[in-house]
C-alpha cells in the first residue's frame, strides 16, 4: 500500500468546504495522520442525488470502479480513489489534484493530445455518460487526470463526451495490447468488480472491451442519444 493510500485509508477525515456547483454532495477536506496530511474530495453516499437510470446509493462505488479500471488498464488517469467511512458516512474519497491554471480548458480539450486520446479510450471502456470539459484536470506537472465518474458502467451504451476528435480513428497496436491486457485482468478480477457494479454491467463492460478489440477503431457518436453532455463545461 502506498503511503498516500494508507494515509487516505487510515487517517482522520475532516471536511473544510463544499464544491457548490456539484449536483451531488461534493466536499473538500483533508485526511490527517500525525504530521502527514493530504487534501481530498469526499462524496458521501448519503449526499447522492437519485438518478432515474442508475441505482440509488451506488455512485461512489462506480467512482472507485473507474479508478480501478484506470489503474489495471495502465491509463493512470483517475486520481487515487478509495471507499471509506467519513463524517457523513461511507463514501468516495479521492486525492485532490491542483489544476494548471495556465491552460485554457476551452481550447485544450479540442487538441489532438496523447493524454486526451487516452482519456477518450478510457471513457469508451467505462461507458462514461458525462465527460465534460470541466472534468479534465491538467496538472502543473504535465499529467492529465479526469474526475466525476459516478455515472459510468451502465449496461446500455450511453457514451457522452466532449472528446470525439478520434471517432472512427484506428486504434494503435499499443492500445489494442492495452485493451487485451485489460480484458484478461477483468476476467481475473470479476468478483472485485461485481461487488461494485452489477453482474449485468460487468458483462457489458467486457462486451465493450471485446467490441473495441474487434472493431479496432474508436467509437462514433450515437444517433440515438445526445453525444455531448449538457452543459459541456
Amino acid at each position: 500500500m502506498s503511503s498516500i493510500k494508507r494515509l487516505m485509508s487510515e487517517g482522520t477525515l475532516s471536511v473544510t468546504g463544499r464544491l457548490v456547483d456539484a449536483s451531488n454532495a461534493t466536499l473538500y477536506g483533508t485526511v490527517v495522520d500525525g504530521e502527514e496530511e493530504v487534501r481530498v474530495i469526499y462524496k458521501p453516499i448519503a449526499g447522492e442525488r437519485p438518478l432515474w437510470d442508475f441505482p440509488d446509493g451506488n455512485l461512489a462505488q462506480r467512482e472507485y470502479a473507474a479508478f480501478l479500471i484506470s489503474e489495471i488498464g495502465n491509463w493512470n488517469l483517475v486520481p487515487l480513489t478509495i471507499l471509506r467511512d467519513g463524517p457523513f458516512g461511507m463514501g468516495m474519497v479521492q486525492q485532490w489534484i491542483d489544476i494548471d491554471e495556465s491552460i485554457d480548458l476551452a481550447l485544450f480539450y479540442r487538441e489532438d493530445h496523447a493524454s486526451l486520446r487516452a482519456m477518450a479510450l478510457f471513457d469508451a471502456v467505462v461507458n462514461n455518460t458525462d465527460r465534460k470539459i470541466g472534468h479534465l484536470i491538467p496538472s502543473p506537472d504535465g499529467k492529465l487526470y479526469g474526475c466525476d465518474h459516478g455515472v459510468t458502467f451502465h449496461e446500455e451504451d450511453k457514451l457522452r463526451t466532449v472528446l470525439w476528435q478520434w471517432a472512427s480513428v484506428n486504434l494503435s497496436n499499443q492500445e489494442l495490447e492495452q485493451l487485451q491486457q485489460l480484458h484478461n485482468s477483468l476476467v481475473a478480477e470479476k468478483e472485485m468488480f461485481t461487488n461494485l457494479i452489477s453482474a449485468l454491467e460487468f458483462q457489458a463492460l467486457l462486451g465493450r472491451v471485446d467490441r473495441l478489440l474487434k472493431a479496432k477503431v474508436f467509437p462514433e457518436p450515437s444517433d440515438e442519444w445526445p453525444a455531448v453532455p449538457w452543459p459541456p463545461f
